[in-house]
């Protein structure tokens, strides 16, 4: 076959890069194709590592890849997620929400935030559907050690060591996958006569060739930014932080317990996220610095790890500084390039996108892999349209936890209110939700990256109030009686759940003496 694709070259290692290598191989061997998967990582080129929280979507990514639950949770020092907890978003002080991974009791076929809008004032809505916001509030485990690898009583995804999980895919891709691994620093980029790019030359004077190119050489894009020039979306206007204080905690009582959830906390001009490791807490500050100085939110991660952790760890830490810009790339693939991880686009990590773009963007490559340049271009023009609009929707997500704040602090907050700096579809969205609670018709398309669950549970949980919900829920009383049953169902569930799954870093410990069961 004419320029058939036989060699797919990924620029860049870490989690983007060696997560891209794990699925695109996965799915290739499992297709049968020789397609070579090679991946190029420069030896001085450390990755930013601040992706440590994943969506539930990663546990079906670990089995595609082959890698066993128990060996990860082991080598990556992860523990499980079950959401995230919200705190002080509403009105400054120390009132909270989650937002749990598990949907709705009866969510496929009955909207029980409709029935939930009259008793608003006795129960949370996440209580109220679901037993994981009160799982996580006491920091239990989604399972019990009897329970086989990636099974599970309630939803979860995990929080992780990046660094951990980039060494743990290496090993597996490259003698598990047969993926070709080369330690180099790439000095320029060679086009063929049409414009693709058709080598990499390195800094030892080798010429990497291939047929398509992936670029996870992070916020440089050398490829796609630098080399072609893709332009960018800066999406400040509607998202302000661009900055983040990155600290880790180490823990000094291994018997600690463990947080089931990422913790959220609001600040002045920005949050402080908190992800618990067995070992560790990755802590951090993501602010806007249009909104504060570097030495104010530096001030405000010390007071708040002097809380948390201890005065003198708050005063002798040295967090890291990172700074980015919030958007995503005009374009994600172009000619015979494709950018996968923040090459593509970045923005604050508020509900954990990053390593699920990273999922969704190798499992579409691999199962839509071009078989020549000719489909390529349609596969390209797909691709382009679909991650587009999954960034649209990012933003406009991320964008909602502002919205519906009533915080009148600071500037910071005041201003992301503006309804110049908020999507119109955002703007429409909330006008409807103002009237009618989100539900399935409110997707846009079949793979919508946060469900009209997820947009419930952030919006109840900021006392967002849906006016004409409860009289449409009480025109039909089977479906009212049927409602009711469910909220008295959950509450059974949460009882149960609480007296009988163990805590979080009891199961965590559980599992690295005795392991898993394997199905």
């Amino acid at each position: 076959m004419a320029d058939a694709i036989q060699t797919v070259v990924i620029v860049g290692g870490g989690s983007a890069g060696w997560l891209t290598a794990g699925l695109l191989a996965a799915e290739l061997r499992r297709a049968g194709s020789p397609v070579r998967v090679c991946l190029v990582e420069s030896p001085d080129v450390s990755p930013i590592g601040v992706g440590e929280g994943t969506w539930p979507t990663m546990r079906s990514s670990l089995i595609r890849m082959g890698i066993s639950e128990t060996e990860f949770l082991k080598s990556c020092d992860a523990s499980f997620k079950q959401g995230t907890q919200f705190v002080g978003w509403l009105r400054g002080g120390q009132e909270s929400y989650y937002h749990p991974f598990t949907p709705p009791r009866g969510f496929s076929d009955i909207n029980l935030a409709r029935h939930w809008q009259a008793v608003r004032n006795q129960v949370s809505f996440s209580d109220a559907v679901s037993p994981q916001g009160q799982v996580c509030a006491q920091a239990l485990g989604p399972k019990q050690i009897v329970t086989p690898e990636y099974a599970s009583n309630l939803n979860y995804g995990y929080h992780l060591d990046a660094g951990k999980f980039a060494a743990l895919l290496q090993q597996h891709c490259v003698e598990r996958l047969g993926v070709e691994h080369l330690l180099e620093n790439v000095d320029s980029v060679e086009n063929d006569s049409a414009g693709d790019i058709r080598a990499l030359h390195t800094s030892t004077g080798r010429v990497v060739t291939g047929d398509l190119f992936v670029d996870c050489t992070g916020m440089r894009s050398l490829l796609l930014g630098e080399h072609y020039g893709v332009g960018f979306k800066d999406m400040s206007d509607v998202l302000f932080n661009d900055t983040a204080l990155a600290v880790q905690v180490p823990r000094t009582d291994e018997s600690e317990s463990v947080a089931s959830a990422t913790v959220s906390t609001a600040q002045e001009a920005g949050w402080i996220w908190d992800i618990a490791l067995p070992t560790r807490r990755g802590t951090g500050y993501t602010y806007s610095s249009r909104y504060t100085s570097d030495e104010q939110a530096e001030r405000v991660l010390r007071d708040y790890l002097s809380e948390t952790a201890s005065p003198e760890f708050s005063e002798s830490c040295t967090p890291r500084k990172i700074s980015f810009r919030p958007g995503y790339r005009e374009r994600f693939w172009h000619r015979n390039c494709v950018a996968i991880g923040l090459s593509a686009g970045f923005v604050e990590p508020l509900e954990a996108s990053a390593l699920v773009m990273i999922e969704l963007s190798a499992k579409m490559l691999g199962e839509l892999m071009p078989p020549d340049r000719e489909v390529m271009n349609i596969v390209a023009d797909r691709f382009n349209a679909r991650f587009g609009g999954h960034w649209e929707r990012i933003i406009e997500f991320l964008k909602l936890h502002y919205v519906l704040s009533e915080r009148e602090d600071s500037a910071y907050w005041r201003d992301h209110r503006d309804p110049q700096s908020i999507p119109q579809r955002l703007r429409d969205s909330l006008v409807l939700w103002g009237y009618h609670c989100p539900w399935h018709g409110d997707q846009a398309q079949v793979d919508e990256l946060f469900s009209t669950a997820s947009y419930q549970y952030v919006l109840y949980g900021m006392d967002f109030r849906s006016q004409g919900a409860a009289t449409v829920a009480e025109a039909d009383p089977a479906e009212s009686k049927r409602a009711q049953n469910l909220f008295a169902e959950n509450a059974r569930e949460t009882r149960k759940m609480l007296g009988a799954l163990p805590a979080n870093r009891e199961l965590i410990d559980k599992i690295n003496r005795y392991g898993l069961s394997r199905v």
